[in-house]
């Protein structure tokens, strides 16, 4: 384990209707919010983070041109319920499938971002109860591969391998899943025209020490820091920041 997860990002050109979007779907409480950087936390306390990019272009699911990068895995009882209120909210309905115990309905949230809405019993309906979330899912051409980088950096041991792909997971519950993508197109950070949609926040106590173990382990460092974060990239090209003295906790 070289740190913990401690965000998962998602990028939007305007970050208080998405934030408003997710938390009137899910019921997830806002924690702290500015002017470039919203935060809300899910029943087991994950954090979701919605990061001002007014240079945004929005994921045109399933164009592998136009790649979504990651989704969502949001649990609830009545998926047609949820999905109904979704699209009243500013959601578009996408896909749909069901295969008996596993269904589930995918859509894209008002920034464009893919998220499934997935059916479990024991969840929340979002207006009584929080929804819960299953997994931040990766895109990647190699789980396997990219499910060890994660889980080494995250300190997370594997709970499922197969199809469609490789699913990481600590002792609170908070999961990562790696889905295998037929064409997989990765992000170029900082190119706008290539973007990343989404980033990991990992906290970390010594960041040059965790840096080296990251490097490593196959990431590579990417342009940009500031006074607590700097970026690199995993072996998928997915941008991700070792973070520390973490601000706004």
């Amino acid at each position: 384990m070289i740190g913990r997860m401690r965000n998962v990002v998602l990028d939007a050109p305007d970050i208080e209707r998405l934030a408003t979007f997710y938390g009137q779907l899910t019921g997830w409480t806002t924690d702290y919010a500015d002017d470039e950087w919203i935060r809300v936390l899910t029943p087991n306390r994950q954090r979701i983070c919605f990061q001002l990019a007014p240079n945004h272009i929005a994921p045109r699911w399933p164009d592998p041109d136009y790649p979504q990068q990651f989704h969502l895995d949001l649990t609830t009882p009545d998926i047609e319920a949820a999905a109904a209120r979704a699209v009243e909210l500013g959601a578009t309905r996408l896909a749909e499938a069901d295969f008996g115990d596993a269904a589930w309905i995918t859509l894209a949230d008002p920034a464009g971002h893919p998220f499934d809405l997935c059916r479990n019993e024991e969840s929340g309906d979002g207006v009584t109860q929080p929804m819960g979330l299953f997994a931040a899912t990766i895109d990647t051409d190699d789980p396997e591969a990219l499910g060890r980088f994660y889980g080494e950096l995250l300190g997370m041991r594997l709970q499922y391998e197969g199809e469609p792909g490789v699913l990481i997971g600590d002792e609170n519950g908070r999961q990562v899943m790696f889905q295998r993508v037929q064409r997989y197109t990765a992000p170029q950070w900082p190119d706008p025209a290539h973007p990343q949609q989404f980033h990991l926040d990992v906290q970390v106590d010594d960041v040059d020490a965790a840096e080296k173990q990251v490097l490593d382990l196959g990431a590579a460092r990417l342009p940009g820091e500031g006074g607590n974060w700097r970026v690199y990239a995993d072996p998928a090209m997915h941008p991700f920041c070792l973070v520390w003295d973490q601000q706004g906790d």
